[in-house]
């Protein structure tokens, strides 16, 4: 039962790293590059496209807890360390309920079809 807990402390910590990614996403003293790295991160999260179905047993979750933390992880190296404990402590603060976006999945499923373009093109020129 300790582990559960641990996983449900781990959940919640996940998501309040994501809210203060989406705060931080509009706070001025992060630069644009950050900026745009923390929407990609947040608009994933939130999306309810992802890379592997959640249906999918055990795989399906595999990019949830893989590929969020390490967008998290390379985006809090960019946030300067004040402006990021600020966006954690409007986190805790406000109440933050996880909500599925359509518009972010929108801009999942471009994002993905954008790269699966580019790499068939890069395919393309190699073999021709």
């Amino acid at each position: 039962m300790k582990s559960l807990e641990r996983w449900r402390q781990k959940v919640r910590q996940l998501k309040t790293e994501v809210a203060a990614l989406f705060i931080a996403a509009r706070h001025p003293g992060v630069p644009w590059y950050a900026k745009l790295l923390a929407i990609a991160v947040v608009a994933y999260a939130l999306s309810p496209v992802d890379l592997i179905p959640d249906f999918i047993p055990v795989l399906g979750l595999l990019d949830d807890l893989i590929l969020v933390p390490l967008g998290i992880l390379l985006v809090r190296r960019l946030i300067p360390p004040a402006v990021l404990a600020e966006c954690r402590e409007r986190a805790r603060q406000e109440p933050y309920q996880r909500k599925t976006s359509w518009v972010a999945g929108a801009v999942i499923i471009a994002l993905w079809v954008l790269l699966a373009l580019f790499l068939v093109r890069h395919v393309r020129l190699r073999a021709g």
